[in-house]
């Protein structure tokens, strides 16, 4: 095995060193991997690092670069000066240590290798070994793509199922990095026969739908020895006006949440009102109507008496649109049915893009409540088969434009529950995945809970800031690469994975659905020829039925 290098001395740190290498074949990119052998643990160990900085120790001098016209190259050759000859570089290296497959982690020596060292490339398969925490294909495995310093294919990255339901996800990208495209590739990685997952995503923009392709696809499917098919994957979509909230599902927080700008009296009334119809129903259904009656029990008032002048017919009024004359979201007796959205093996996209904000907050706080609730009652045995509220499996959630409902600065009614769920879900398997395209916007609480990051090119500065103070487990040298990554390389992250790395995100087998529309094809396409006569036509139309400021060609 031939060296690449010989150790110069400790860096800065106890945790780096540095080496000098002629580096003639170009091999020793920032971010590439290198080791050099140590005595520990009963045997020699391979000490791996990461090349954090690289720079020349012999250069032109600046009196070679004064005149442009006149390459460096011959001005050297005039005076004797070979650069070729002494072409070196120092390259400073983050000590992460020697895996231990005991621990199934990097033990760091905590002293940097002597000076005169000899320093090592890392081979493929020592990384594929050693930065994954699974063998892809493994039970629980998850393949996002490769390692981004080696060639396409050679060093697989594969996440962990089970850390990242265990402990959360949060993919964190600008516009057009490709923070959707790699949410898509995950959940492919999901419903996998090796995974078979429960999968459920709150979509804010129809950009899910195309992953209704997964069950045409046999990479999904699994057989049986004899040949018979044993798995498809499934998906479901529910379109905003099957998105149904029954009412009586709602908390007080809820309720006060959708009925805005209460005074303080309406808002005690509310509070008793809810408390009492509550209490007369005993977990059983009931609606607006019923809050109402409850209210002016509450208060005091007979049966069917109404006085628009009082606080109790103004918030009756109030009620009444929100939730008796109004049921396209929240309904009196129909809703989302757990055991419905919730099935290993089966994706449920939940398309809300066509609802008001804030009914959308209410829809995220109640759908993760309700899982939350069911999972927790169905660990501690509190519910069995053919409850409700049963639920006998895993699920994991996944949430796109997280900072809608968990936004920094202001508390919504989905901030609270994400932080419960977030914080206490795990021990009920029930795993949430956050993404967001302005951390900087999104509740520095939620998203330090997180514990797997799937980071990729961020260029505002206060959302690197919010990453580098949320984000534990990626070292600053890594984050400085944020600007400069390309669509679909991402730095994977904290549990999941045994070490952070630059990854290139694998090619998608579902459609992707959430592309820029090219808005220069579609000008074109208006002129296209074939379509000529439906535009005269179109604007013949137009023009009949405007009554508007009109538009005149020469």
């Amino acid at each position: 095995m031939k060296a690449v290098g010989i150790t110069k001395g400790p860096g800065e740190t106890p945790h780096e060193y540095t080496f000098i290498s002629s580096d003639e074949d170009q091999i020793l990119k920032t971010g590439e991997y290198v080791w050099y052998a140590l005595s520990a643990g009963g045997g020699e160990q391979r000490v791996l690092g990461r090349i954090t900085e690289r720079r020349s120790v012999q250069q032109y001098p600046d009196t070679f670069l004064a005149e442009p016209s006149v390459p460096p190259a011959e001005v050297a050759a005039l005076v004797g000066f070979d650069r070729s000859a002494n072409d070196l570089f120092e390259l400073r290296v983050d000590i992460m240590g020697y895996y231990d497959v005991q621990f199934g982690a990097f033990i760091n020596p905590w002293i940097p290798p002597q000076s005169g060292r000899p320093i090592y490339l890392a081979d493929d398969a020592m990384l594929a070994h050693v930065l994954s925490k699974r063998e892809q294909g493994a039970i629980g495995s998850a393949h996002l793509g490769d390692l981004l310093t080696r060639a396409p294919g050679a060093v697989p990255i594969i996440i962990d199922v089970r850390e990242l339901v265990s402990t959360h996800l949060a993919i964190i990208a600008s516009t057009g990095a490709g923070k959707s495209y790699l949410a898509g590739v995950l959940i492919e990685e999901l419903l996998r026969s090796y995974n078979r997952a429960a999968v459920v995503i709150i979509d804010p923009h129809g950009e899910y739908g195309t992953l209704t392709g997964l069950a045409n696809h046999d990479e999904f499917t699994a057989q049986a020895p004899n040949g018979r098919e044993v798995y498809r994957p499934a998906t479901r979509i529910f379109r905003h006006d099957q998105v149904k909230v029954r009412i009586s599902t709602l908390t007080l927080g809820d309720m006060r949440y959708l009925l805005p700008e209460m005074t303080d009296k309406q808002q005690a009334l509310l509070a008793k009102g809810f408390k009492l119809v509550r209490d007369k129903h005993k977990g059983q259904q009931w609606d607006g109507r019923d809050l109402i009656r409850a209210i002016k029990e509450s208060a005091g008032g007979e049966e069917g008496e109404r006085d628009d002048t009082t606080t109790v017919g103004a918030l009756e009024w109030k009620i009444e649109q929100r939730f008796v004359d109004n049921d396209m979201t929240f309904s009196p007796s129909h809703h989302l049915e757990l055991r419905e959205i919730c099935q290993p093996g089966q994706c449920t996209v939940l398309q809300i893009n066509e609802i008001d904000e804030r009914d959308q907050q209410v829809i995220v706080a109640t759908v993760l409540r309700r899982i939350y609730d069911a999972r927790r009652a169905t660990d501690r045995d509190k519910v069995h088969a053919g409850d409700e509220k049963y639920l006998p499996y895993p699920v994991f959630i996944l949430v796109e434009e997280a900072h809608h409902f968990a936004p920094s600065g202001t508390e919504v009614v989905s901030t609270r529950v994400l932080k419960e769920v977030l914080a206490e879900g795990r021990k009920f398997g029930m795993g949430v995945g956050l993404i967001s395209q302005r951390p900087g916007k999104l509740d520095a609480d939620v998203l330090s809970q997180c514990q797997t990051q799937c980071i990729m090119r961020i260029v505002n500065e206060l959302d690197q800031k919010t990453v580098a103070t949320a984000v534990e487990s990626v070292g600053h040298e890594l984050l400085r690469n944020l600007p400069a990554l390309s669509k679909g390389q991402v730095i994977v992250a904290g549990s999941a994975v045994n070490t952070p790395v630059l990854c290139r995100v694998r090619p998608r087998i579902t459609k992707h659905g959430g592309e820029s529309h090219d808005a220069p094809a579609k000008w074109q396409a208006y002129f296209a020829h074939e379509s000529v006569a439906d535009r005269a036509r179109t604007d013949a139309i137009t023009l009949r039925n405007d009554t508007g400021p009109r538009l005149y060609r020469e």
